[in-house]
């Protein structure tokens, strides 16, 4: 058993939920809560990875992280080695490819949080972010959760396959 590919898969699996935490959840209470007249533009950016096949998903990727992309070489200057079939490729990979598992749940989560509730709260005094944790928690909490299995799940094969071709190409 290769331990490496294991703790390859955990790494990405928790950094891949902590970053969707932090730049999904207020996205989602934005997409909630917003009244723009352009939000069905992006909400269909956030389920494009659900519409695309995973071929044509990660083909997309690897062209917009290759060497000859502007993305790839801005990369590869200021680090000096090259995007794809790094750690931080899989990353970037595994983050688009789950985001909308991640953003989708939290718009519902939010937009079951009657909105009267927080209007009177923010009435009685309470600050904008100061809103009651305990109303909103049990919502999110399940979808935290499956923001953690998801890519533990699916790209524990892709982890190990990106270190086992890494490992042959050097």
């Amino acid at each position: 058993m290769d331990v490496q590919a294991i703790w390859l898969s955990l790494q990405l699996a928790s950094f891949t939920t902590l970053i969707l935490l932090l730049v999904g959840l207020p996205l989602a209470y934005w997409l909630a809560e917003t009244r723009w007249r352009l939000k069905f533009l992006l909400e269909a950016a956030v389920a494009l990875p659900i519409i695309l096949p995973p071929t044509v998903l990660g083909f997309y990727i690897l062209i917009a992280i290759g060497p000859q992309s502007p993305l790839g070489q801005t990369y590869e200057t200021l680090v000096g080695r090259p995007l794809p079939f790094s750690f931080e490729g899989l990353l970037l990979a595994s983050i688009i490819y789950s985001f909308p598992f991640a953003v989708r749940p939290f718009v519902a989560a939010f937009s079951g949080i009657d909105r009267r509730l927080v209007a009177a709260s923010w009435c009685l005094g309470a600050a904008f972010l100061a809103w009651d944790p305990h109303r909103a928690r049990p919502r999110l909490r399940p979808h935290a959760r499956g923001i953690w299995r998801r890519p533990y799940g699916r790209r524990q094969y892709s982890g190990g396959y990106a270190h086992h071709f890494d490992r042959h190409l050097r």
